[in-house]
This record gives structure tokens, C-alpha cells and sequence, in this order.
């Protein structure tokens, strides 16, 4: 079987230096808001080409102390993607503010920014945005039309570590940018762990008090602010991990070159190729009408796939009241969507392998 993603494999080149930092990190006695989350928040901005990086404990708190810190008032409207995962749209609703689906580009899955515009109203405020399976929305557009009706932009990059759009990084193109390092992700932690990345200072200033209690001088608290803290050891293991993670992408790149070029099914939509050498391909999503029979046929010739995701968020019950929306774009992904594995221990043989059974669907369906 040819695993979806092995992790031991994934951390195997990086376990030594991995084991030094975290017995570092034991030795010191200092657990919590310490130098080696100072030295990961230094380079992981400088990564981003920003001026401010903030670590916290998740990418779900990162995306909800961005809001939190620009303090709309309650009710305030938010512009998010109707094809995300869950955890873009959460932060919205637990701070009383009303996410405003948009329906994506069917070509990218993305955010689609020509169907942004007539769902702003007196009362939008924002707009998230999230890059999907490693690829950034086109900010270009985004960033114009929110200028125009002066809202602000936040990223979901969780996905997108060392992704690219115009020569920019991930991480420096919206007014702050949410990232997640779950041990998936393409700079993964051994546990939970986030950050927030902007140039804003005073921004950056308001997420440091409200992760630690609202507060920077202990016992003294000036925001009603939570316990959300990229912890030292999480920060030392991602400090080992950074300086490979450019290496990595390429890796996944030149993996996603191949399928792109090789795989020839009919009926198989292939994600677009126009910034094969931007994209961070954290994912290779192919849409396929067919299925849960291409799932079964790759399941019977050993090779494991995932599905990004199953069941649009305004169907899901934990947000019935948007469960009558008729969302056709978001809907028909959903019921297509197949991630095929793509992560940089995969070897060409296995890429050959996948390809070659892929490409024998039809035939054998």
C-alpha cells in the first residue's frame, strides 16, 4: 500500500536535530513564551517577507485572535469561502460576526473574486480568504476590490507554507495571515501549534496580549484575551524544520509536474498548471464524477487517498441555519474532490506506479 502520508518518514531526515532542540527546550526549565518562540517568530516572518510573526497555539486561534484584534462590532459581516474546511469559517461565528458565503472558481476551487463584490454590503467588514490545497487566492484582485470598500483581508494559509503569488510569499499578502503547522501541514509540528503573521504592528502587538490573557506584564491584563501559545518545544522543532521547507515544496512541485503532465483519464479534472512552480501543493486534488469507484479501484491496487472535504460547511449540522442555501459550485466539489498522495518522501517509482494505475481507470472500471 502506498500510505497518503507517512509521517515518520516525513520527520525521519530532521529526528536527531529535532531531538537536540527538544531536550534543549527540557533542560532550560523555561517551557512558555521563551527564546526559542522568539527565534521562530524572528524567522518565520523573515520567511514570509514580514515585519511581525506571532505564535499561538493553533491555526484555528490564529484566524480567531486576527478577528478578535480588529474588533468588529457584533453582527459585522464577513465575506468567506463557500469550499473550505470548517475551521476558516468558526472563528466567525464564535465572535458573533455572520459569515457571507462566496462560491469558488470552479477552475482553481478557490475563492472566486468576480463573485465577491455583490455579496459586500453596508455591513461587511472582511473578507478571508484561504488557500486551498497550497495555492494563494489571486490577492491582486482581492486586495483592489477591498481597498475599494475599505475591508480587510485575512488569509487561512494553513495550507500554503512557502506558496508564492507574484513573486510574494504566503504570509505577506493580506492584511495578517493564519497559519496552522498540524503535523500534516508542509512545515508540521508533533502536536498543535500556529501563528500569525503581518506588517501591521499594532496588530501583531494586540494578538501577542490577547494569546496570553489579554496580557504582556504578568498580572496585568488590558484585553479580555484567552491562553493560545505556541509552546517552546513545538517552536524549537519548527526552528529545525524551516530552513528545509523551500526544499521540500520543490520536491512537491516537481511531483505535481508529473502528474499534470502524465495523468490522462477521461472524465479526470486536474487542478490548473498556470503557477505549478508557486504553489505549495500541500494537496493534489483531482475531481472525478465517478467517485467513489476511482476511490474503490485505487484502494484495490494499493494506493491510499483522502478527500478534501466530504460535506460543504452549510450542510454540515453544527451550522443548520445555512443548511437551505444553495451553494451548486461548492456542492458538485464536494462530491468529486480526491486528493491523490503527494508529499516529498514519495519516490519516482511510486509516483510511476500511481500514475500508471490511474491512467488504467477506464479500462478497468
Amino acid at each position: 500500500m502506498i500510505p497518503f502520508l507517512d509521517l515518520n518518514q516525513v520527520n525521519a531526515p530532521y529526528l536527531e536535530a529535532i531531538e537536540k532542540a527538544s531536550l534543549r527546550v527540557v533542560r532550560s526549565g523555561w517551557y512558555i513564551l521563551g527564546n526559542e518562540l522568539k527565534a521562530f517568530e524572528r524567522s518565520f516572518a523573515d520567511y514570509c517577507g514580514v515585519a511581525h510573526g506571532v505564535g499561538v497555539a493553533n491555526g484555528l486561534d490564529a484566524i480567531t485572535l486576527i478577528l478578535k484584534a480588529m474588533d468588529f462590532p457584533a453582527d459585522s459581516e464577513v465575506i468567506v469561502p463557500a469550499n473550505t474546511y470548517i475551521a476558516s469559517v468558526l472563528p466567525v461565528s464564535y465572535l458573533h460576526l455572520k459569515p457571507v458565503f462566496v462560491e469558488p472558481d470552479p477552475r482553481t476551487m478557490l475563492l472566486d473574486p468576480s463573485r465577491i463584490e455583490e455579496k459586500i454590503t453596508s455591513h461587511t467588514k472582511a473578507i478571508i480568504t484561504v488557500d486551498l490545497y497550497g495555492r494563494s487566492c489571486e490577492m491582486d484582485q482581492i486586495r483592489n476590490l477591498a481597498d475599494r470598500y475599505n475591508l480587510k483581508v485575512i488569509t487561512d494559509a494553513a495550507q500554503s507554507h512557502g506558496a508564492l503569488f507574484q513573486g510574494k510569499k504566503a504570509g505577506s499578502l493580506a492584511h495578517a495571515t493564519a497559519f496552522s503547522f498540524y503535523p500534516t501541514k508542509n512545515l508540521g509540528a508533533f502536536g498543535d501549534a500556529g501563528a500569525v503573521t503581518t506588517a501591521d504592528p499594532e496588530l501583531a502587538e494586540k494578538v501577542k496580549y490577547l494569546r496570553n490573557y489579554g496580557s504582556v506584564i504578568r498580572y496585568q491584563n488590558d484585553y479580555q484575551g484567552v491562553n493560545s501559545r505556541l509552546d517552546e518545544i513545538q517552536a524549537a522543532i519548527l526552528s529545525v524544520k524551516l530552513p528545509y521547507l523551500d526544499t521540500e515544496n520543490n520536491r512537491r512541485r516537481a511531483l505535481a509536474r508529473r502528474y499534470l503532465a502524465e495523468l490522462q483519464v477521461d472524465e479526470l479534472i486536474l487542478p490548473p498548471a498556470d503557477r505549478v512552480d508557486e504553489d505549495a501543493w500541500h494537496l493534489f486534488v483531482v475531481r472525478h464524477p465517478r467517485r467513489a469507484e476511482f476511490v474503490a479501484y485505487l484502494d484495490k491496487n494499493g494506493i491510499q487517498t483522502n478527500i478534501h472535504y466530504p460535506q460543504p460547511i452549510h450542510k454540515q449540522k453544527a451550522y443548520a441555519e445555512f443548511n437551505s442555501l444553495s451553494l451548486p459550485i461548492t456542492e458538485l466539489i464536494h462530491e468529486q474532490v480526491v486528493s491523490l498522495p503527494l508529499n516529498p518522501v514519495l519516490t519516482d517509482e511510486e509516483v510511476s506506479y500511481i500514475i500508471r494505475t490511474v491512467n488504467q481507470f477506464d479500462s478497468q472500471a
